[in-house]
């Protein structure tokens, strides 16, 4: 059986990610750790061979895909708003802090925040969808068993296409981490972070 590799990696560092901010849709720009963390993400990948680079539309994941994309000679493509994270509606901008205390009868009755569906926010079974569309439509395209299509997105986003994909529930992602999946040609298998 013929597997293609996709690799998720989530996008570098922001100030909202250091004071635990949900970013959601806000176009939140990288800071300076997280352009050092773009720069060691494009070193760590330097032997690694690509079959191409795709990027969210918010500029987080376009500058983490950029700094890869100059090490490697390769375009990127998009941006795909496809690849953005999931909106957080009412949440974004706040902190779990901040969330707890402006809707406790939504937090106290809830499951854990990432997977609540506050007011505004994008249902998560849409948001699983919508990456899957995209993911599948990239590694078809630009697919190859030998070298991974590389996607730069958003952790909610990855975890939720990853659930949603392959019923696995993967741990939240770190800043430049990558999760690897293969492509069956049907369905995405075997999720794993890569060391």
């Amino acid at each position: 059986m013929r597997l293609l590799k996709v690799w998720l990696v989530r996008h570098g560092e922001t100030d909202w990610n250091r004071e635990g901010r949900w970013q959601g849709h806000t176009d939140v720009p990288l800071n300076a750790e997280g352009r050092a963390q773009a720069e060691a993400l494009a070193a760590r990948l330097r032997g690694q061979r690509l079959a191409a680079i795709a990027t969210s539309d918010l500029s987080r994941a376009r500058e983490t895909a950029q700094a890869v994309a100059q090490v490697h000679g390769l375009p990127v493509l998009g941006p795909y708003r496809e690849l953005r994270e999931r909106g957080y509606g009412v949440f974004e901008g706040l902190t779990r802090e901040q969330c707890e205390a402006q809707y406790p009868d939504l937090v106290r009755s809830g499951p854990p925040l990432g997977l609540l569906e506050p007011p505004g926010s994008e249902p998560r079974k849409e948001v699983g969808a919508r990456l899957d569309r995209i993911v599948r439509a990239l590694v078809t395209e630009h697919g190859d068993e030998h070298a991974p299509v590389l996607l730069v997105s958003h952790g909610g986003a990855i975890r939720t296409f990853l659930s949603h994909a392959t019923e696995v529930m993967v741990p939240p992602v770190p800043n430049t981490g990558i999760y690897a999946v293969d492509f069956d040609g049907s369905r995405f298998v075997s999720p794993r972070l890569l060391p």
